[in-house]
């Protein structure tokens, strides 16, 4: 038995990666990538979204993000405007080609589900529960050191 099976880190990643490639197969007709899909069911459930939204929802820079809509924009699937009511901020929308998707697309959510042996509404409810209390705790792990300044214990701290 190789170390890496006992591993409960490696056991999520592994997942995390058969996921991540079940996605991509299941995107690849519509050569969509992950995020890009991610964006999209956003503004399908949520409507016109600022780019701070979209980014804060997704977890994701503005340094990243902003080429991801670039790229979406490109291909007409967003769109990006200016506030009416704040100039300072750039709204994200739907183009007709990118709200045509959602039916195209309709079957990803049921086919990760299945891939995912989740049986019900409540099974997968169980599961999100568990996955965010893992990101919760694992992100109050992390002690909160300044800059710059090692942790105590840390690799190359001799104190």
């Amino acid at each position: 038995m190789a170390v890496t099976d006992e591993m409960v880190c490696f056991a999520l990643y592994a997942a995390h990666r058969a996921t991540s490639q079940t996605y991509r197969a299941l995107l690849a007709p519509w050569d969509l990538t992950y995020p890009q899909y991610l964006v999209l069911a956003t503004l399908w459930n949520e409507g016109p979204q600022s780019v701070r939204e979209v980014g804060e929802v997704m977890q994701l820079d503005s340094g990243t993000l902003s080429p991801l809509l670039r790229r979406m924009e490109e291909r007409d699937l967003v769109r990006r405007e200016r506030s009416a009511a704040d100039a300072r901020v750039v709204d994200v929308h739907l183009t007709d080609r990118g709200l045509a998707l959602r039916t195209d697309l309709c079957h990803i959510p049921a086919a990760i589900a299945t891939g995912m042996g989740l049986a019900d509404a409540a099974d997968a409810e169980g599961l999100l529960r568990r996955l965010r209390g893992i990101e919760a705790s694992m992100h109050a792990a992390v002690p909160q050191a300044a800059p710059h300044e090692p942790v105590a214990g840390a690799a190359g701290d001799d104190r």
